[in-house]
C-alpha cells in the first residue's frame, strides 16, 4: 500500500495551485493569449527580416521602425478584405473549420510551465495555467482535434484541390504524430511521469536532452512535419494544389489558419523546451550562482522564452535553407524508417533504465553496456543489410560522350563527363535528332533553299 501511495505522490503534479483563486487563472490564460499573440507577430517579422537577410534583400523596413509595425499592418488589411465563401460549400462546416483549426492551438499552451512559483496580486501562484498527471497526452489529443479543423475546411470548400489538400495534410500530421508520441515515451521512463511540471522538477541536475538524445532529433523532424513547414509543406505545395486546404478561404477566416499555424510552432517548441531542455530553468552554469539566484520567480519565464526563440530560429533557418520534399518521400521516410527506428529506441530506453533502477542485477554498467552492445548490433546489422540491397537494386546507366542539348524540343545541359554536339555537327549527320522536328537547314542557320516554297499562311 505504501509503495502505491509513493507511486501516485509521484506521478503527481509539482506544480502548487493551492492559492490560485478563478480569477487568477483567468488572468494568467489572459497572459497566455497575450504572450502567443505578441510573440506571433513579432516572429512574423522576425521570419521575414531574417529570409531577406540569407536571400540579400532587407525584407520588411517601411511601416514602423524598422519595419516593426508591417505584420500589424497586414493584420489590418487582412481583416478588411471582402469574406468570400465558395458556392458549392457547406457554410456551416466552412465557417466552423477555422475556429476549430484557431482555437486548438491556444489550447496545447495551457498546460506549459513557464516559470516557477511567483508571486501575483498577493497570491503564489505557478507561472502555468493548469496541468495533470497526464498533460502530454492532453497535448497529443488537442493536436490530433486540431486535424478536424483542416480535413473539415478542405472537404466544405466543395472544391478539387482544398479536398486534396485537406486529406495530404492530415495524412502527414497523423503520420507524424505517431513518431512524436513514441519519441516522448523516453522522456516519460526517465522522469516517471506524464506531468509537465514533474518532468521539469526531474531534470534540476540533468537536462534530458543528454540521455534522450535520439528522442531529441526524431522530436526535432516530427514537429516540423506537424506544423506543416518547410521543408515539409506539403499541404500548400503551390505547384499542385494552389494553396491546399484553405485555397477558398479569406479575410478573417484565412488569417485563423494563418495565425494557426505559428501558434503551433510555437506550441511545439515549448513543448520541446519542456521535455528535453529543462524547461523554464536556468542553464546548469547560471543556475549554480548565488544559490540558484537565477533560477527562481520570474528569471524563469526568461531561460523559457530565450529557449523556446531558438526553436523558432530553427524553423526560420529550415524555410530560407530547404526546399520542398516529395510527399510520397516523407511520407515513406516517416512510416518506413522513423516509427520503426522510434519503437527500437524506445525498447532500448526501456532496457537501459531498467538496468540502472537494478532490475537486472546489482551491476548497472555491465547490464548498461550489454544492453548498449546488443542494440548496436541490431543496428549495424540492419544498415549493412539495407546498403547491400541497394547496391544490387542499382543498375548501371549508360551515358553517352556525346548529347544533343535541344533533343526533344528543350535545352538540357549535360553530365559532367559529357559534351554537346555542335550546331554545324547536326547539319551533317542527317541522323542526329534536330530541334521539334525542324530540317536541319534550318538549325545549321543556312538560308530556306530556292526551290522549297513556304507554307502560305
Amino acid at each position: 500500500m505504501s509503495l502505491i501511495t509513493s507511486l501516485v505522490s509521484i506521478d503527481n503534479p509539482a506544480a502548487d495551485f493551492s492559492d490560485t483563486p478563478w480569477w487568477l487563472s483567468l488572468v494568467k490564460a489572459l497572459f497566455v493569449f497575450v504572450f502567443l499573440m505578441v510573440n506571433t507577430l513579432v516572429v512574423i517579422w522576425f521570419e521575414r527580416r531574417v529570409i531577406g537577410r540569407m536571400q540579400q534583400r532587407p525584407g520588411p523596413n517601411r511601416t514602423g521602425p524598422f519595419g516593426l509595425l508591417q505584420t500589424l499592418a497586414d493584420g489590418i488589411k487582412l481583416a478588411l478584405k471582402e469574406d468570400l465563401i465558395p458556392k458549392n460549400a457547406d457554410k456551416v462546416v466552412f465557417l466552423l473549420a477555422p475556429v476549430i483549426a484557431g482555437a486548438m492551438a491556444f489550447v496545447s499552451f495551457a498546460i506549459i510551465p513557464m516559470g516557477s512559483m511567483v508571486s501575483m496580486f498577493g497570491h503564489r501562484t505557478p507561472l502555468q495555467l493548469t496541468d495533470t498527471p497526464v498533460a502530454v497526452l492532453l497535448v497529443l489529443a488537442v493536436a490530433g482535434v486540431g486535424v478536424y479543423g483542416i480535413v473539415l475546411a478542405g472537404w466544405s470548400s466543395g472544391s478539387t484541390y482544398p479536398l486534396l489538400g485537406g486529406l495530404r495534410s492530415t495524412a502527414q500530421v497523423i503520420s507524424y504524430e505517431i513518431a512524436m508520441g513514441l519519441s516522448l515515451v523516453a522522456i516519460f521512463l526517465y522522469s516517471g511521469s506524464m506531468s509537465t511540471s514533474q518532468i521539469v522538477a526531474s531534470q534540476k541536475s540533468l537536462w534530458f536532452i543528454v540521455p534522450a538524445f535520439f528522442s531529441f532529433l526524431i522530436y526535432v523532424v516530427t514537429m516540423v512535419g506537424e506544423t506543416n513547414r518547410l521543408p515539409f509543406d506539403l499541404a500548400e505545395g503551390e505547384g499542385e494544389l494552389t494553396g491546399g486546404f484553405h485555397t477558398e478561404y479569406s479575410s478573417l477566416k484565412f488569417a485563423m489558419f494563418f495565425l494557426g499555424e505559428y501558434v503551433n510552432m510555437f506550441t511545439v517548441s515549448a513543448l520541446a523546451t519542456t521535455m528535453f531542455l529543462g524547461g523554464w530553468q536556468a542553464p546548469p552554469g547560471i543556475a549554480a550562482i548565488n544559490d540558484g539566484m537565477f533560477n527562481q520567480g520570474w528569471w524563469g519565464l526568461l531561460w523559457f522564452v530565450i529557449k523556446l526563440w531558438m526553436f523558432m530560429f530553427f524553423f526560420v533557418w529550415l524555410r530560407g535553407s530547404l526546399p520542398r520534399v516529395r510527399y510520397d518521400q516523407f511520407m515513406r521516410f516517416g512510416w518506413k524508417f522513423l516509427i520503426p527506428i522510434t519503437l527500437l529506441w524506445v525498447v532500448s530506453v526501456a532496457f537501459i533504465r531498467g538496468a540502472q533502477l537494478a532490475f537486472f542485477g546489482d551491476n548497472v554498467r555491465t547490464a548498461t553496456v550489454i544492453v548498449v552492445g546488443v542494440i548496436a548490433t541490431i543496428a549495424l546489422a540492419v544498415a549493412w543489410v539495407w546498403d547491400g540491397n541497394r547496391v544490387a537494386a542499382a543498375v548501371p546507366v549508360e551515358r553517352p560522350e556525346e548529347v544533343d542539348p535541344f533533343a526533344g524540343g528543350y535545352p538540357v545541359p549535360p553530365l559532367p563527363g559529357q559534351r554537346l554536339r555542335e550546331p554545324g555537327q547536326q547539319a551533317l549527320d542527317p541522323s542526329a535528332p534536330s530541334l521539334s522536328g525542324a530540317p536541319s537547314w534550318a538549325i545549321s542557320g543556312h538560308t530556306e533553299p530556292a526551290d522549297e516554297e513556304a507554307p502560305r499562311g
